[in-house]
């Protein structure tokens, strides 16, 4: 672990505190501490940090606050807050803030290492893009192109695809790299915050507003917008959505005074967009105001030639996470090229990596591949069986059916697999049951509060 890849544990109590930095040091990961917010900003001067792990109750300044600041000071830098007794409110309270996750006390060491590494892994992968596939290749010519204006680009493909990767790729290839590049997965904010959350809002607002917030779309002022998933959106938060691109002014709730904006935005979905709008999910006078220019991907099994470089990316990615030199055996790397990828890119760095974890001896085996999915022949089958004839409906009912059952009915590590947002997979599920479809029992205690 090089020292800009340290993680920063910010905690009031001292004991808690070095045990905290000790426990990480232990894993072989860089940490620094700071008592106070304060003490924390003054370490993010310089860019050693790459994750911030702080307390909510401190004096001085308590973790929202010291998460704004950090909002304004590196956007970009992922920040996990520490919450108590795990209610469903702190911890939804920190993602509204702009928390990358929370972690709820009292929690055990594991927990507090495997969160670390899964954000510094997330992280540490290179920007680049993998493109060594031909199809890849023609991509990145394309994505090139659509960098260099400022016009409002849209990104469709199935779930784990890349689609976020593309979006910080023309970004970093535009006139706007060195500005704000502010990202929001709209599926992962509740309904009732997403909208303040991107508008921003004024003291006083709504119930809880104790002080006045920029919006995302004012945090990106001069810079980039990055929508994830924006099909997730209500229509009516797409109306207002709409307004503010031909407007190209925002209002926070709660005031009546326009901001002028400078933000190029780049939206993605997951979805059939032209789909949506026939079947009155999604607003067509917006899917013809973000289609300005578009960026189609194909899933991973249509281009092949990505699959072993996305791989060993992956293991060096743990490699530099704290894990010692790792290497794909000839067999692991004919088992990652015989598998289909229904959760494409994403499910396959997942997949590699928690093999990295358990490998020994310095190689990636077959069998450290082994986990249910990518050796389950019903998932492989109505994947290749959906390549011969069904249209895009059944092949998303037929992997998602598959993979419930790889996972034995858990939705929680289905939606991981599949690389889709336990919100998303919930209302899928939700159609496949009123089409009728019969959809295993849930398994997951706490999935319906995700």
């Amino acid at each position: 672990m090089s020292v800009n890849e340290a993680v920063l544990v910010v905690e009031d109590d001292a004991s808690l505190r070095e045990a905290l930095v000790d426990t990480l040091r232990a894993a072989g990961l860089a940490a620094l501490a700071a008592a106070d917010a304060s003490a924390a900003l003054q370490l993010l001067q310089s860019d050693e940090i790459a994750l911030v792990i702080s307390d909510v109750q401190m004096p001085g300044g308590d973790g929202y606050e010291l998460l704004s600041s950090i909002r304004r000071l590196r956007p970009d830098l992922p920040v996990v807050l520490m919450t108590a007794y795990g209610t469903v409110a702190q911890a939804v309270a920190a993602i509204r803030e702009g928390a990358t996750d929370y972690i709820v006390k009292p929690f055990d060491a594991q927990a507090l290492i495997e969160m670390a590494r899964r954000q510094l892994a997330q992280r540490v992968l290179p920007n680049e893009v993998i493109a060594h596939d031909p199809v890849s290749k023609r991509l990145i010519a394309l994505a090139r192109r659509l960098a260099a204006n400022d016009a409002t680009v849209l990104i469709t493909g199935e779930s784990g695809t890349g689609k976020e990767v593309y979006a910080r790729f023309i970004r970093d290839q535009s006139s706007r790299a060195a500005a704000p590049y502010v990202t929001i997965n709209c599926a992962a904010i509740p309904e009732n915050m997403l909208e303040a959350t991107l508008f921003g809002y004024e003291k006083g607002a709504f119930t809880g507003a104790l002080s006045a917030h920029a919006g995302k779309f004012e945090q990106a002022q001069h810079g980039t917008l990055l929508l994830d998933e924006i099909s997730e959106m209500d229509l009516g938060l797409q109306a207002k959505i709409l307004r503010v691109l031909q407007e190209r002014e925002v209002e926070r709730l709660g005031s009546s005074r326009t901001i002028s904006l400078d933000v190029r935005l780049i939206a993605t979905s997951n979805r059939d967009l032209p789909e949506e709008v026939r079947a009155a999910r999604f607003r067509a006078d917006l899917y013809y105001r973000l289609n300005v220019m578009s960026l189609r991907l194909p899933p991973l099994r249509e281009r092949r030639g990505d699959i072993l470089p996305l791989a060993r990316r992956a293991v060096q990615a743990c490699a530099r996470s704290g894990q010692a030199a790792l290497t794909l055996s000839t067999e692991a790397e004919r088992k990652l090229t015989q598998y289909e990828w229904p959760g494409n890119a994403r499910e396959l760095t997942n997949i590699v990596q928690r093999a990295a974890w358990l490998a020994t001896g310095g190689i990636i085996h077959a069998a450290d591949l082994d986990t249910g999915a990518i050796d389950e022949p019903a998932a492989t089958n109505s994947v290749q069986e959906a390549g011969l004839g069904h249209d895009l409906k059944e092949r998303e009912r037929e992997l998602i059916l598959a993979t419930l059952r790889v996972t034995g009915g858990s939705r929680k590590l289905t939606a991981e697999r599949l690389g889709i947002s336990p919100r998303t997979l919930r209302h899928k599920l939700q159609q496949l049951k009123a089409a009728g479809v019969s959809v295993p029992r849930v398994h997951d205690q706490q999935f319906m509060a995700v």
